[in-house]
């Protein structure tokens, strides 16, 4: 349970923070638009409730969030647990470590509230076009790919830029023939799953697993988890795209043969 003093320092920290966000929107508003602020009384209520969210969140994190990520990292790199001596399993010997990875990436990315809102965004716009129950699982299971390939990175050693320039190349070369209505969607499909509910998950998995083996460091190893889980959603919403086109081309074609059969079969 955090004492006063800690809520009180990091209510302190949160409204350093905010304050220069409130301070250019009331500028802009009163000095470039020249119109008073709506409903003030409002606005000053939701700051307030902005502010003690952030509050409750950033406590929340220190207190739950970062020590389980760093307590199931130790647990399962624990040599008991490999059945190994320390320091001599290889990369095969972490596959729960991989699957836990996979599994929480998923399940965050799933439930996370900016990707559910760009869904639906972009279901409506598309009037049905794109469903938005397929594209948030594509993106989770490309958050899911990513997180656990950087979970194998991570338990290798293996420098952090080869796995980003070899996914981005593939980016490349799917951006030239993905349909274009998906190409910036897929982009921005990469930037919403680092929000609130994926990256402090998947940013604990990776400190903690980098404490836990033997040398590899927090601060070289650690972090690079939300750049795998940023990178392959938009291979996967690329790719979903990809082999939706494919399929409904594949059904339109085989439509019109049924079509040119029913036709020849009349006298």
């Amino acid at each position: 349970m955090p004492s006063l003093a800690e809520l009180l320092e990091v209510a302190a920290q949160t409204v350093r923070d905010v304050l220069p966000i409130a301070a250019v929107l009331t500028l802009f508003q009163v000095f470039v638009l020249r119109r008073p602020l709506p409903n003030p009384k409002r606005l000053l209520l939701g700051f307030g409730f902005v502010l003690a969210g952030l509050v409750l969140f950033f406590v929340g994190l220190e207190q739950a969030l970062f020590p389980v990520g760093r307590s199931m990292a130790a647990q399962f790199t624990d040599p008991d647990f490999l059945g190994t001596n320390a320091g001599g399993a290889g990369a095969g010997a972490y596959v729960w470590v991989y699957v836990f990875a996979f599994s929480i990436g998923f399940a965050t990315t799933i439930a996370e509230p900016a990707l559910i809102a760009v869904a639906l965004r972009a279901e409506g716009l598309s009037a049905g076009a794109i469903d938005a129950r397929g594209l948030r699982i594509a993106v989770a299971l490309g958050v899911a790919v990513g997180v656990a390939l950087g979970a194998f990175r991570i338990v290798v050693g293996t420098p952090l830029h080869y796995f980003i320039m070899a996914g981005y190349a593939v980016v490349v070369v799917q951006t030239l023939f993905a349909p274009r209505r998906i190409v910036a969607l897929a982009y921005d499909s990469g930037g919403v799953t680092t929000s609130t509910v994926t990256v402090p998950v998947v940013a604990a998995l990776g400190l903690g697993l980098a404490e836990s083996l033997p040398g590899r460091s927090p601060l070289i190893d650690g972090f690079g988890l939300i750049a795998f889980a940023s990178l392959f959603p938009i291979i996967s919403v690329l790719g979903y795209a990809q082999a939706s086109e494919w399929r409904a081309a594949r059904v339109a074609e085989q439509r019109a043969r049924e079509e040119i059969s029913s036709e020849e079969g009349r006298p």
